[in-house]
């Protein structure tokens, strides 16, 4: 009867240490699962330089749009893009290229755009109107653009380099070369490599290919790479833009010393510094 009720007490002992065992345990893992997916979602909404396949919206529609379904990874032939992984610190699950690795090969076909399921793609971005009907045009692609870092390119030390130039799937458009005279030896001249923004397709293939340790040039995401004028710098030699000009109001709204003063009586004053 003493030996029954005792292993009786044990029993009830053991059941009550392994539930509360239990509950440590689950409140520990409970624990480490929301540190970890606190870094997972910290990393996620990270913005970093990062290139996106052809056709991709703008980073925020993009994200929107995106369902990390890895299809356009899946069609790329050359494997350039990869689904972004925990410790990569990009958003996770989502296409990207790093062009020093992989560059886009630039395929007519794009085969990773028509596949995207919701449009985070844009085919319509990627295509061109010919004989009436809308194509796919991977010229029209807008990745990114290619800076050049002129202290690190051995172009503008005066050695011959051309490798970005020669790598270049739209050469004498998306990237020129432009002689210079090399004042510092009198005889031979700089051929300096100059990147198009308007005809740039951030591909990536001149990054690899720079002869460079690090690449001197290399492609950033369009609104990283390129600086904003704003609405009031007009492009006089350009009549469509030009025109912006007609619906502006000739009233002048700054009044200053100079304003008062004729432009002719304002240019000639400092006449008396020129003589």
């Amino acid at each position: 009867m003493v030996v029954s009720q005792l292993n009786h007490e044990k029993a009830t002992i053991t059941e009550r240490r392994r539930f509360l065992s239990l509950m440590a345990q689950s409140v520990g893992l409970s624990a480490l699962g929301g540190l970890v997916w606190t870094g997972y979602i910290e990393e996620a909404k990270a913005s970093p330089l990062i290139l996106r396949p052809p056709g991709a919206l703008y980073e925020n529609d993009f994200m929107r749009l995106c369902i990390k379904c890895g299809q356009c990874v899946e069609a790329c032939p050359y494997d350039t893009l990869r689904l972004a992984v925990p410790g990569e610190n990009k958003p996770l699950g989502t296409p990207f290229f790093i062009p020093r690795e992989v560059p886009c090969h630039m395929c007519t076909d794009i085969p990773c755009v028509p596949v995207c399921p919701t449009g985070a793609l844009n085919k319509s971005s990627v295509s061109s109107i010919k004989e009436g009907e809308e194509k796919l045009d991977i010229f029209k692609a807008k990745m990114g653009l290619a800076v050049v870092d002129t202290e690190s390119c051995i172009a503008f030390w005066g050695i011959q380099c051309d490798a970005c130039y020669r790598a270049c799937p739209v050469m004498d458009s998306a990237i020129k070369l432009e002689y210079r005279r090399n004042t510092r030896t009198g005889k031979h001249a700089y051929l300096i490599p100059i990147v198009s923004s308007d005809t740039c397709t951030g591909c990536g293939l001149c990054e690899r290919a720079c002869v460079t340790e690090k690449a001197a040039i290399h492609v950033l995401p369009n609104e990283v790479a390129q600086g904003k004028l704003g609405a009031h710098y007009i492009k006089g030699w350009e009549k469509a833009d030009e025109k912006r000009l007609e619906n502006v109001s000739q009233e002048v709204t700054t009044h200053t010393k100079r304003s008062e003063k004729k432009v002719e009586d304002y240019l000639n004053s400092g006449e008396d510094l020129f003589k």
